[in-house]
């Protein structure tokens, strides 16, 4: 029988996991697309927003353990990157299973990141000039007072979850860390390359034309690759679990 995998799918500061969803039709069957919805948006829009990062690490561990059962991949686009790197560290912590493989989106690595990227960025005016400058907004979204609003609470809410992730320095992940990253994005290489210093197993840093949303521009080939190192973790993970029977 074929192997399969739950991929869970951190969404990107300000989105929703509906981000994902065309995904469950384009990777191959042995991937389960699981779009992880936050609180306060799509789905879950009469919830609170969560604004402190390892509050929403732990929230999530704790929602998402049905779907870690059995073998399971992290993926993350940005904010997502970032989140499912702390999802991953914090069940390491309680000695939980570990994904199969942690796969970041465009973002810099944990150890890297930029202190002053969210100074200022707290009143509509700049959180819309952000929006702008990263693309990837449908313009319906800032042509509507009700869904920029929406937009906008959200966006907040996550830069303050990112504002407040502080590297810990612990020990590299047990497990094959695969990174994605766009051409034309205004994240230094060098921060992106520093990912490697997290793989404790395999590293990979695929690099496609594009900017920031790399991964809708470049979309067939980013899910391509994406299939391809899933591949390799499954058949990773069933090696694995065949030396330790």
């Amino acid at each position: 029988m074929e192997t399969s995998v739950s991929l869970l799918c951190l969404p990107c500061a300000g989105a929703s996991a509906t981000m994902y969803l065309r995904w469950r039709r384009l990777l191959p069957r042995q991937v389960r697309v699981v779009p992880v919805e936050l609180p306060g948006r799509g789905s879950r829009l009469g919830e609170s927003l969560v604004r402190d990062f390892d509050s929403l690490v732990a929230q999530l561990c704790a929602e998402q353990a049905e779907a870690m059962r059995g073998p399971f991949a992290l993926f993350g686009h940005s904010m997502g990157a970032l989140l499912a790197y702390g999802m991953a560290c914090r069940l390491r912590s309680m000695g939980c299973a570990l994904p199969l493989a942690l796969l970041a989106s465009g973002s810099p690595a944990p150890a890297r990141r930029d202190p002053d990227r969210f100074a200022g960025k707290t009143g509509d005016a700049a959180l819309i000039a952000d929006l702008r400058r990263q693309g990837g907004t449908p313009e319906e979204v800032f042509a509507s007072a009700e869904l920029m609003r929406i937009t906008l609470d959200v966006l907040g809410a996550d830069y303050r979850v990112c504002d407040g992730f502080r590297y810990s320095g612990a020990a590299p992940l047990p497990m094959p860390v695969h990174v994605f990253a766009g051409r034309e994005d205004d994240i230094d290489a060098e921060r992106i390359c520093a990912w490697s210093a997290e793989a404790g197993g395999p590293f990979s840093l695929d690099w496609f034309d594009g900017g920031h949303f790399f991964i809708r521009q470049q979309e067939a080939a980013f899910l391509d690759a994406l299939s391809k190192h899933l591949g390799r973790a499954i058949a990773g993970g069933h090696h694995a679990s065949h030396a330790l029977a």
